[in-house]
């Protein structure tokens, strides 16, 4: 196969086309690696030194508040200058606190990661605050991530009193971008997961909620296959990992899951909440009192998790006119008591999402051998949600839940961080090609796409698709693979690598509809003394989170290797 020409263009940096988007920044020689696990609901971090992960420390949050808990919630405050003024529990409080009359003023935002799902995603877009005001969604994620960052450097100066005076000092490990689009959303997905496998696999028996006994460590037994279910509170993801000989992971299965986390709860209470306070009341107080009401949301998120099967009681600070026909919840003195049976309807869309495509997942074939279910997030705390799974697959698996499942990611990414080869292989989420061209076959080629060369009247088709890796196929880590290529003019000085990625399993022309171009690499040919007889070899390095295109001109050796930014395609 030949490629495209372009004569007289110089190449551009390093390309990077990614099995999903790269989401850790290493350091080449670091003394801490800290993991942030960036979540739609919460928020929290794990850190431990750099020779020491078997040591990992554990953050906890809400001290000021009374509480005690491993995550913060993600939600970020700006004043009415547009100020950053708060992060997590501290954003939670300032905002719940300000009178009606101010709180309009600023701009709060909580489950922003969600706003941006399966979004087209600019480096200028804006997201919508409480107050119904734009604001730029860079400066949202950016200051989070800052304000995560800042609270990781210190808490590192108290443990350790070492202060961090360089960047190399430390390993990032982040599970989410500060910034994301439909080309990482699948991967955002399997990075929290497989960080939270990571961490699964090393736990002993004991350390589940349930079917403990014995201090044997998943890692520890090779060939063992289990599914890993992380409940977030915006999504729930699901794949499947097999343990190898050397203690890695193997994906079995491509990523799997969707936006029917945890928050959906929550919707789910904000339209019962409509049905019980008629003629508008609900929505009335919800723009009048955005504090109160977010108070409210935010006793009924803590008490969705009780293992408790007892009526949940929500306050209101305000006597609003309550129908009383409504079944599953009464009103009495300012407070509203829901019933145990209605607050499980709340979970049924999530419930059944989940279990149904975990049957689907578990009824295939290769999924034979599979004999446990692990429940990751923080999601997975909830009582009603690990019932019902319980319930629907204890005949045939073991399902069980870390005791510290909402910090299983970030643990687990502190180990990865540590030792990126810990995942020897995935499932590639998408199918990616190549732009070529090939000598034109009026029985196998379009009209169309038929061109003649200029130099020798040579008749080629353009713009054919080369799939490279296919969606759902395995991808092993570190992996090189070449491919050999000819120029399509004799004459040509440069020819051109342009990458393409699809959700389908194959394609015949880089134009067709659902194809997406990634980037392009630009190889410089000098000499033309062997026309189309030049050799130009593709080597590809396919890696956990990215992969490497090296385009080389064999006769004159000169190659290029270039990074894709996903936020310009």
């Amino acid at each position: 196969m030949s490629l495209p020409n372009r004569k007289g263009q110089k190449g551009e940096g390093i390309i990077s086309l990614s099995l999903s988007l790269k989401f850790m920044i290493m350091a080449s020689k670091s003394l801490f690696i800290v993991a942030i696990d960036f979540g739609t609901s919460y928020s929290g971090y794990c850190f431990s030194l750099a020779t020491r992960t078997d040591q990992i420390r554990q953050v906890f949050w809400g001290q000021a508040h009374g509480l005690m808990t491993v995550k913060t919630p993600t939600c970020i405050l700006f004043n009415e200058k547009r100020d950053f003024k708060k992060f997590g529990y501290d954003a939670v409080m300032k905002y719940t606190t300000l009178p009606s009359s101010e709180a309009h003023k600023w701009y709060y935002f909580h489950h922003f990661k969600m706003k941006l799902y399966n979004k087209k995603i600019t480096s200028n877009m804006e997201l919508e605050a409480d107050n119904g005001k734009k604001f730029p969604a860079l400066k949202v994620f950016s200051e989070s991530l800052r304000y995560m960052k800042d609270h990781a450097l210190n808490t590192i100066l108290e443990a350790s009193s070492q202060t961090v005076y360089d960047t190399e000092d430390v390993t990032w490990v982040i599970t989410v971008p500060a910034i994301w689009d439909a080309s990482a959303r699948q991967f955002m997905r399997l990075a929290a997961k497989e960080a939270a496998s990571v961490w699964c696999k090393q736990l002993p028996r004991e350390g589940f909620v349930a079917e403990g006994g014995d201090r044997q460590k998943f890692e520890e037994s090779p060939g063992t296959q289990y599914v890993v279910v992380d409940c977030g509170g915006g999504t729930i993801d699901i794949t499947v990992h097999e343990i190898q000989e050397n203690h890695s992971l193997k994906e079995l299965h491509k990523a799997s899951g969707g936006g029917w986390g945890g928050n959906t709860v929550d919707e789910n209470f904000k339209e019962f909440l409509k049905e019980i306070f008629q003629d508008g009341v609900w929505e009335e107080y919800a723009q009048n009192h955005p504090a109160e009401c977010h108070q409210m949301m935010y006793n009924f998120g803590l008490q969705k998790c009780s293992s408790s099967k007892d009526e949940v009681y929500i306050h209101s600070k305000r006597h609003l006119l309550f129908f009383k026909g409504v079944e599953g919840a009464l009103w009495c003195n300012g407070t509203i008591m829901i019933t145990y049976e209605k607050m499980k309807s709340f979970f049924a869309y999530s419930v059944r999402q989940t279990i149904d495509t975990l049957q689907e997942i578990l009824s295939k074939p290769e999924m034979a051998k599979v004999q446990y279910i692990l429940l990751v997030g923080g999601f997975a705390s909830s009582s009603i949600l690990r019932e019902e799974i319980y319930e629907t697959f204890r005949g045939r698996y073991h399902i069980l839940c870390p005791l510290e499942a909402q910090a299983a990611i970030a643990k687990g990414a502190v180990l990865f961080g540590n030792n990126s080869q810990i995942v020897a292989s995935r499932i590639s989420a998408l199918t990616y090609g190549l732009k070529v061209s090939q000598a034109f076959d009026i029985a196998v080629h379009d009209i169309q796409k038929k061109r003649v060369s200029k130099a020798d009247n040579y008749v080629y088709c353009t713009d054919l698709f080369k799939k490279l890796v296919g969606i759902g196929d395995l991808v092993e880590v570190d992996e090189v693979a070449s491919y050999t290529f000819t120029p399509t003019e004799p004459d040509q000085t440069s020819v051109i690598f342009s990458f393409y990625c699809t959700e389908k399993k194959d394609a015949k022309y880089v134009d067709e509809e659902g194809l997406k171009m990634l980037g392009s690499c630009t190889v410089p040919t000098p000499n033309t003394e062997l026309g189309r007889n030049r050799q130009l070899r593709l080597d590809i390095k396919f890696g956990l989170t990215e992969f490497k295109a090296t385009g080389t001109d064999v006769t004159s050796g000169e190659s290029q290797t270039l990074m894709i930014d996903f936020l310009t395609v």
